[in-house]
């Protein structure tokens, strides 16, 4: 049985080599905390998420005051009360934004340390649906100073040419008649038969904006549009989706089994990107899975394609990971030591325990906020 020794924490501030731009705003860093939960039998889990572009250690504090001191002493197998435990105790705090980032990152951490604890590869402790590989999507197409259309092809095209099958870009930024120019640029350089998804960012605040939009990349067939609103305006996700013929994809920054059962039953998506590192853990994303599933809708989660390839694996109604191929835009690659390696398209799964790497402490320290790297919670 393995019992909840220590739970370490920090927070990191990782620069992006070039200023990035999505739809509404620009990014010259990004934060993340970071934890490790260790077992009196010597089994350790590690735990992660993007917390923002600043202020990281709110989420630090979160783990260090509200919920690690909960964990000692517990066996870490009992992975739903502990859940329940901490959201219960972040009613006051807030159960969304950083508190539930907190409880996410901790949660990660018992199944790595679990799934440690008896030597099987996260995907497989799961129960896992397939064996060695996942479907991916190369996920980029950001602005940067300079990028014409045709820079933008060349990027996705050279997706396609790693042995990608289905890409991503951004959109909403520029004007209609610059983002149609953008997206047929794209279509041109990759063919009618890649997969081409679009990422918003909460771009637009009216149906009439969107439609300017949409009307016009129908035409180039992109096979879904992503966070087209705010993540709130359920509502206009819902209508957007019924005006036009591209698949409307959101839940990336949704939290809880409840919200995600609202955005469904309201009919705001079709395609769930949900983030086991903000929704509440992966306790929490498997319950919004298995809900997904008997309404017939399909995941793609966000972001993090070392967490999220053993969960797709484990699922039967996940399609793709987002997948970044360098650490350009998702640099959290550099605070890890070992990284999934793609062919023809798919992620090729870890056949070691756990999440199946681990931090690269001398990451870690030279990217540590404050002069302590890490704060222990016996």
């Amino acid at each position: 049985m393995p019992i909840i020794q220590s739970v370490e924490v920090t927070a990191v501030s990782v620069p992006l080599d070039h200023v990035t731009s999505f739809s509404t705003r620009t990014v010259s860093e990004r934060h993340y905390c970071l934890v490790k939960v260790r077992s009196k039998d010597g089994h350790e889990g590690i735990g992660f998420c993007y917390v923002g572009s600043a202020a990281g250690e709110l989420v630090k504090l979160a783990v260090e005051q509200l919920f690690a001191p909960k964990l000692i002493g517990q066996d870490s197998h009992r992975t739903e009360g502990i859940w329940q435990e901490m959201y219960t105790e972040s009613i006051l705090q807030g159960r969304s934004g950083s508190v539930m980032r907190a409880i996410s990152i901790l949660d990660i951490a018992l199944w790595d340390l679990n799934a440690h604890s008896v030597n099987l590869p996260l995907h497989r402790y799961l129960g896992s649906f397939v064996n060695d590989r996942v479907p991916a999507y190369a996920s980029g197409g950001y602005y940067l100073d300079g990028k014409t259309p045709a820079k933008l092809g060349k990027e996705m095209e050279g997706y396609v040419k790693l042995g990608f099958k289905a890409v991503k870009m951004k959109t909403g930024r520029l004007s209609p008649k610059e983002e149609e120019a953008r997206l047929k640029a794209v279509r041109s350089a990759v063919g009618p038969d890649i997969i081409v998804t679009m990422d918003a960012n909460n771009a637009w605040r009216d149906i009439p904006t969107a439609m300017e939009y949409m009307k016009r990349f129908e035409q180039y067939n992109p096979y879904w549009m992503e966070e087209p609103f705010s993540p709130d305006a359920i509502d206009l996700h819902a209508r957007l989706a019924k005006l036009t013929s591209i698949t409307i994809a959101t839940g990336e920054i949704e939290v809880g089994r409840w919200r995600h059962r609202d955005l469904v039953e309201q009919g705001g998506a079709e395609i769930l990107q949900t983030d086991a590192a903000v929704c509440g853990g992966i306790s929490e994303w498997r319950k919004i899975a298995a809900y997904a599933d008997v309404k017939g809708i399909t995941l793609s989660p966000h972001w993090f394609h070392d967490l999220h390839a053993p969960l797709v694996a484990a699922t039967p109604n996940a399609r793709f990971v987002e997948f970044f191929v360098d650490d350009q835009v998702l640099n959290f690659r550099r605070l890890i030591n070992k990284q999934l390696k793609f062919k023809d398209g798919d992620l090729i799964l870890h056949t070691t325990p756990g999440l199946g790497f681990g931090f690269d402490e001398k990451a870690v320290k030279k990217y540590a906020i404050g002069k302590n790297t890490w704060t222990t919670i016996k």
